[in-house]
């Protein structure tokens, strides 16, 4: 599905990432994990065209999205929750779900299934985007991406910021996505939570992929956490 090969960055003359492959086969959770300022929020947006790669390709199936417009990489099934949720701050609820859905006969996703997987969203349709709380804004930004029945759900820091119990419930969330069969890529700090339900991991290190492997790969490897993801 999901396929990144070679991709290089830079902000001016600085460079930033030096060559990263990615995969994400249909129906994997795949974590890209690295300590801050390593290079991993710069890899969504160079996939999300928000950033133009210097050299690499990205492509979803056999279409080759390297850097196009936003909205065309939308169209081709990818659906980003950014880092900071960005959500529309004085639409409400139901009319930030709405405004970027996509529908069709193949649709799987609709207000009704997205209120099901969030029920305190839809007891809070009417309310503005910055009426939420943080929690409820990032369930929202979630919502958002399933609205555009996306191939792939791509997550910039899932639960920065939520408190515990918030957390777990993105968790839980991502857990059913992932039993529904929905692809999904996704950054957070958490490695124990990742690791409970994600399929494999891709460690970056200053913009170079320096680990790649499965759950248990990780867990038989402790000390790659030490070396590479505490602070």
């Amino acid at each position: 599905m999901l396929k990144v090969e070679g991709l290089e960055a830079a902000y001016g003359e600085s460079r930033v990432l030096f060559g990263i492959d990615l995969t994400v086969a249909a129906g994997e959770v795949v974590t890209l994990l690295g300590r801050n300022g390593m290079g991993k929020t710069t890899t969504i947006n160079s996939i999300f065209g928000l950033m133009r790669p210097r050299a690499g390709r990205v492509s979803v199936g056999s279409t080759d999205l390297t850097g196009k417009a936003p909205y065309l990489i939308a169209q081709a099934g990818l659906g980003l929750v950014p880092e900071g949720r960005q959500i529309f701050p004085t639409l409400t609820v139901e009319e930030n779900l709405v405004a970027t859905a996509r529908g069709g006969k193949a649709a799987r996703w609709s207000l009704a299934r997205v209120y099901a997987l969030f029920p305190r969203l839809q007891e809070r349709r009417r309310n503005m985007g910055n009426q939420l709380s943080g929690g409820e804004q990032q369930m929202l930004a979630i919502g958002r991406a399933l609205m555009t029945n996306p191939r792939l759900v791509v997550l910039d820091e899932a639960t920065e910021g939520l408190a515990p119990l918030i957390r777990e419930e993105i968790w839980a969330c991502l857990t059913r996505l992932k039993e529904d069969g929905e692809a999904i890529l996704v950054i957070d700090k958490n490695v124990d939570a990742l690791a409970r339900f994600a399929d494999r991991h891709v460690v970056i290190e200053k913009g170079r992929v320096v680990w790649q492997g499965t759950t248990p790969d990780l867990l038989a490897t402790p000390d790659i956490k030490d070396r590479f993801l505490h602070v």
